[in-house]
C-alpha cells in the first residue's frame, strides 16, 4: 500500500489503495484503445493537447508544488521551479515536435526515399520520486507528441504527485486512457512490462530497478531508456573562476536537498587552488540554513525518507572508518530527516564515498596535480551521466570533452537538463536518451519508405 510521509515532520500523510489486478487489466485496455485513435491524430491536435497541459501546469503551479513539496520535501521554491519546467518542456514539444518527427526525404535507390518517423504504441514508465513532476512530463511530452500513449507507475511516496499529474492531462482535456496513473507495487512491474499491449518502457531510479526492467524487456525484444545513477564529476582548474565555482557549485551539489541524479558529487580540484576552494566551499556550507523547505529563508530541506538519511550517514561513517576525514556536517539532525551538509575530504580508494553515489547533501573532494590525473579521476566511476568542468583555457576544454565518459559534459556552469539537447549516461547511468529530437526519435518506429 503506498503511504506518503512528510519528511519534514516524519508524519503519515496519506495512505493510498493500490489499484488492483481488474484495474490494472482496465488501464491496459484503455491504453490500448486510445492508441488506435491518438495514433492517427493531426499533429496540430497533439500541439493543443500538449500547450493546454502546460497552461494547466502553470495555472495550478502553486498548489502542485506545494503537495511536492510535503511529499518529498524539496523546498517550496524548487518546487514551484520544476513545475513551470515541465511546463516549458510541453510547450518545447507543441512548438518543435512536428517538425522533429516529419517525413525525412534522402537520397536513395528508389523515385522517392524517405524515412517516416511512426508512433510504437502504449509507453510504461517508472518513474522516481525526487523530480516528481519534471521527470514525468519529459517523458510524457515527447510520447503524447509522437502519437504514443503513456502508463505511469511512480514511486509510491509520491503517489498525490502521481495522481495529479493525471488530473492536470484530463483538465487539459486528454482523451480518455491517453495517459494513465497506476498504483501498483514495483512486483507489478515485470507482468505489466510482460503484456503484450506495451511496446516499451522508460525508467529513471535506481541500477537495481533498471537492470531488472532491461532485463524483462530484453526477454520479450521491447525498447528501454533507462536513466539510472550518477556520481558527477565536478573538475576544478587552476584558471577557474574560483568564486563563481564556489557558489555554482554549491547549488550544483545541494539543489533537490542534494537528491538529484545529476548533482555534482565529486569533487576533483587541482592543487593549485584546492586549500582556497575548499575552504569557501566549506564556509558556504557552514552558513546554510537546514529547515523547513516551506520557508523561503530555507538552503537545505529534509531528505526525502528515513531510509534516504540513515543510507547516506552509515556511507559517510563508513568512508571515516576507511581514512576519509569529515570536515564539517554529515549527520542526522532535528525532528524529521533533516541532514547537516557535509564535506569528505581525503577520500581514498577503499572509502565507500570513492564508488558509492551519495544521494543527499554531501560533497566529495579529491586533489589533483594535472589535467590527466583529473581525467583518470573523473572517469575511474561505474557511472556516467554528466559533469561540470571549470577552466578557461582552450586545450584543456577540448580534451575534457573528448576525454571525460559521460553523457554531457557542461563547461564553467552546473549540469542541468534543457529540453532542446538531448539528456541520458553512459556505463551504469544507462542508455539512450530523453529530450530533444533523440528523446522523441526514441520511442518511435523509425520506418524506411522507398516509392518507384
Amino acid at each position: 500500500m503506498p503511504k506518503s510521509i512528510n519528511p519534514a515532520t516524519g508524519e503519515v500523510i496519506e495512505d493510498y489503495a493500490d489499484h488492483s489486478d481488474a484495474d490494472v487489466e482496465r488501464a491496459l485496455e484503455n491504453a490500448d484503445l486510445a492508441y488506435r485513435d491518438w495514433r492517427k491524430t493531426p499533429y496540430s491536435r497533439r500541439a493543443e493537447l500538449l500547450m493546454r497541459t502546460a497552461d494547466v501546469l502553470e495555472r495550478r503551479k502553486d498548489e502542485l508544488a506545494r503537495i511536492a513539496t510535503r511529499e518529498m520535501g524539496k523546498r517550496l521554491k524548487e518546487a514551484v521551479a520544476e513545475v513551470e519546467k515541465s511546463a516549458a518542456g510541453c510547450r518545447y514539444y507543441a512548438e518543435h515536435g512536428e517538425a522533429m518527427i516529419a517525413d525525412d526525404e534522402r537520397p536513395g535507390p528508389a523515385g522517392r526515399n524517405y524515412v517516416a518517423y511512426l508512433p510504437i504504441g502504449p509507453v510504461l514508465a517508472v518513474m522516481p520520486w525526487n523530480f516528481p513532476y519534471w521527470q514525468c512530463f519529459r517523458f510524457i511530452a515527447p510520447a503524447l507528441m509522437a502519437g504514443n500513449v503513456g502508463l505511469l507507475k511512480h514511486a509510491s511516496n509520491v503517489s498525490q504527485c502521481a495522481l495529479e499529474i493525471e488530473k492536470v492531462l484530463l483538465e487539459a482535456d486528454a482523451p480518455q486512457g491517453v495517459f494513465q496513473t497506476l498504483l501498483i507495487s514495483s512486483k507489478k512491474v515485470e507482468p505489466i512490462l510482460r503484456d503484450r499491449r506495451i511496446r516499451a518502457a522508460t525508467l529513471t531510479g535506481s541500477e537495481g530497478a533498471g537492470s531488472a526492467v532491461a532485463a524483462t524487456a530484453g526477454s520479450e525484444i521491447k525498447t528501454t531508456v533507462l536513466e539510472l545513477g550518477g556520481s558527477d564529476p565536478f573538475i576544478v582548474m587552476p584558471s577557474a573562476d574560483i568564486s563563481k565555482a564556489v557558489d555554482v557549485g554549491v547549488t550544483a551539489r545541494m539543489q533537490n536537498n542534494g537528491q538529484s541524479c545529476i548533482a555534482a558529487k565529486r569533487f576533483i580540484v587541482h592543487e593549485d587552488v584546492y586549500d582556497d576552494y575548499a575552504a569557501r566551499y566549506r564556509a558556504k556550507l557552514e552558513a546554510m540554513t537546514v529547515g523547513d523547505p516551506m520557508d523561503a529563508a530555507t538552503d537545505i530541506g529534509p531528505v526525502a525518507m528515513k531510509s534516504g538519511v540513515e543510507d547516506l550517514e552509515d556511507q559517510i561513517q563508513r568512508s571515516v572508518k576507511a581514512g576519509a576525514q569529515l570536515t564539517t556536517g554529515g549527520a542526522i539532525e532535528g525532528k524529521g530527516f533533516y541532514f547537516k551538509p557535509g564535506m569528505l575530504e581525503n577520500v581514498g580508494k577503499d572509502a565507500p564515498a570513492y564508488r558509492e553515489e551519495l544521494f543527499g547533501p554531501c560533497a566529495i573532494f579529491f586533489k589533483v596535480a594535472s589535467i590527466d590525473e583529473a581525467i583518470s579521476l573523473a572517469n575511474d566511476s561505474d557511472f556516467g551521466l554528466g559533469g561540470s568542468i571549470w577552466t578557461n583555457e582552450a586545450p584543456e576544454i577540448e580534451r575534457f570533452v573528448r576525454e571525460l565518459d559521460q553523457g554531457g559534459t557542461h563547461v564553467n556552469r552546473m549540469t542541468a537538463s534543457d529540453p532542446r539537447l538531448p539528456f541520458g549516461g553512459v556505463k551504469r547511468s544507462g542508455y539512450g536518451r530523453e529530450l530533444s529530437k533523440e528523446g522523441i526519435h526514441a520511442f518511435m518506429n523509425v520506418k524506411t519508405v522507398t516509392i518507384d
